[in-house]
């Protein structure tokens, strides 16, 4: 019988802190060399095994929460799936995640415990979570708690702006996790807004950005939320001054408020609450720390939607809203923990995009969503895949062995058939792709007596076999094409896709869904040997962007410190600046 995750005995050689002994090298085992046997000889004949196999569907379908998960239009072959969950067993997954769950130090390179899990763990979870002697439970649930009290409060209108008005519009302003994941699940759910206010999102340091966003708000009922956990965020504390700016500029013209530092502060408590722990820095901004909601360290930027970063989301789609969202990832997470390897969908597609990049050298990974409302997803697994596991170093610091990562992309159907499908059905590479559909719309509509939903469906399910099983010469031929018609007209097919079905977009259905691509992430991270929790490429850019400033502003030693061509775009910038 294969061991489930949850009963996983660490010996202390293995826990994970600081230092660690080096990730086992997934070239080094044996698995690897059965998964090289298989590609040598690897004839991928999508229609031959359906045709020869009626069970290949039944036994290449999963379920993990309310998600109905077909991995059967995937290139495997029984034999190549099982090579694949042995690399999972022989690369240690399952250890890992056992030392993700009880609070090892797995971000090795800030020796930092990994715990976005316990963001959504139930109150009373059995057995409690102490990590660095740290009462963690009681911990999320209290800023969980206090972040729905404060939710209740502006949805019901116990908190008003300065003028006694009740809010109508939320501002989230961040960058990166603090944008993106609260961006996705709003428009995701925006069905769900009942309270008569609307989110909007500031992240980019253009100030077109900020611009475009407050232009038609009124500043007596706009609340802004400022997340940033250090407070020291470029991006985020620049807008966040600048909406400062704006709310003071607007309240003041109108007459709501006089032109002194005592009401402009006045102002400030009113309209402004913050996401952050750095409690000195936000009273310093002018925001009572008492409105501030704080997360920990061990929750990275990419895994924190379910923070108190999610405030946005619980003030608009309401407490409740938010803390369904929470269970359908703890379903997720119950699934990993619970179920062995060869039957844990996670790490089944997390094992497929290893043999798609390793093996058959796909670089691209599509998604794909039959959902407008999901018209974000596809950026926001950006962050999450491409952050975590665009490496080339393994977490004990020595180069990797094979090729990580993959780019991820895609845009909600029917809009991507009309863009890129071409490249995916007929070009030269090979980019898997995962469908993403829901069986009932939030907006059932008829046209002509005809269920719109259901023709948007009939093309997501079209769209994976004909990617599947292509079209042959003959059959184009049957149709009545002749010439060099025909091979324009010719579909390979063997285009692998996995397709996910769930019963209608509900906050708990979007929870599973994001969670599943979190362990995803998770599992191609461990076998790839790599740090998925850290993301130092990210730092250099933001350090030279400080020593790049003063030359922008005209210091002439910070100009010639610049490399030729930084230099020379200076000074074309300096040449067209208008005053």
């Amino acid at each position: 019988m294969v061991t489930p995750i949850s009963d996983i005995v660490i010996p202390p050689s293995r826990r994970y802190r600081g230092d660690v002994t080096a990730p086992i090298d997934p070239t080094s085992t044996s698995a690897w060399a059965e998964l090289l046997a298989h590609r040598d000889s690897f004839d991928p004949d999508l229609r031959g095994w359906f045709a020869a196999d009626p069970e290949r569907v039944q036994r290449l379908s999963r379920t993990v929460g309310d998600l109905h998960v077909d991995l059967s239009k995937n290139l495997v072959t029984d034999e190549i799936l099982r090579s694949l969950v042995a690399l999972a067993e022989q690369t240690g997954v399952a250890e890992r995640y056992a030392a993700m769950l009880r609070g090892e130090h797995i971000n090795t390179t800030e020796d930092r415990a990994v715990l976005h899990t316990a963001l959504r763990r139930p109150a009373g979870a059995i057995p409690p979570l102490e990590v660095d002697g740290q009462d963690v439970d009681h911990d999320v649930h209290e800023v969980l708690d206090a972040l729905s009290a404060f939710a209740d409060r502006v949805r019901d209108g116990g908190w008003r702006g300065v003028t006694g008005k009740k809010v109508t519009h939320v501002v989230n302003i961040g960058i990166g996790g603090s944008d993106l994941g609260p961006v996705m699940i709003y428009e995701a759910l925006r069905p769900y807004a009942d309270a008569g206010i609307r989110a909007l999102f500031v992240s980019n340091i253009d100030p077109t950005d900020l611009a475009q966003k407050t232009a038609d708000l009124d500043p007596e009922t706009t609340l802004f939320i400022v997340a940033s956990k250090t407070f020291t965020t470029l991006e985020t504390l620049t807008n966040a001054r600048l909406a400062r700016d704006w709310l003071w500029a607007g309240l003041e013209a109108s007459g709501a408020i006089a032109a002194t530092d005592a009401a402009r502060t006045d102002a400030v408590a009113h309209h402004f609450v913050a996401v952050s722990t750095a409690l000195d820095k936000v009273a310093a901004f002018g925001i009572d720390p008492q409105n501030a909601f704080g997360f920990w360290d061990w929750v990275g930027g990419r895994y924190s939607v379910d923070s108190a970063i999610g405030l946005s989301l619980a003030i608009t789609l309401g407490p409740g809203v938010f803390r369904e969202l929470l269970a359908g990832f703890h379903e997720v997470d119950e699934h990993v923990r619970t179920t062995p390897l060869a039957e844990n969908v996670p790490v089944l597609m997390g094992v497929l995009n290893v043999w798609y990049v390793n093996f058959l050298g796909a670089q691209t990974h599509a998604v794909l969503p039959y959902a407008q409302q999901l018209s974000r997803f596809a950026a926001y697994l950006q962050q999450l895949t491409m952050e975590s596991n665009g490496k080339s170093v393994r977490w004990d610091g020595s180069p990797v062995t094979t090729d990580t990562g993959e780019v991820f992309w895609g845009e909600p159907g029917t809009n991507g058939q009309h863009a890129f499908y071409q490249l995916i059905h007929q070009g030269t590479r090979l980019i898997p792709a995962d469908f993403i559909a829901f069986v009932n719309p939030a907006y059932p509509l008829t046209d002509d007596g005809r269920d719109v939903h259901g023709l948007f469906l009939a093309n997501f399910l079209a769209q994976t076999k004909a990617l599947a099983f292509g079209k042959t010469a003959e059959e184009v031929e049957a149709e009545g094409t002749t010439g060099p018609l025909v091979a324009a007209r010719t579909f390979a097919g063997n285009r692998p896709t996995t397709s996910i079905f769930a019963p209608a977009l509900t906050p708990r259905v979007l929870g599973q869904l994001v969670a599943l691509y979190e362990h995803i992430t998770f599992t191609q991270g461990v076998i790839w040997g790599i740090n998925s929790f850290d993301q130092w490429g990210v730092e250099l850019g933001k350090q030279l962007a400080l020593q790049i400033a003063p030359a922008i502003e005209g210091d002439a030693a910070a100009l010639g410190a610049q490399d030729a061509s930084t230099r020379s775009l200076l000074e074309y910038y300096a040449a067209h600046r208008t005053p």
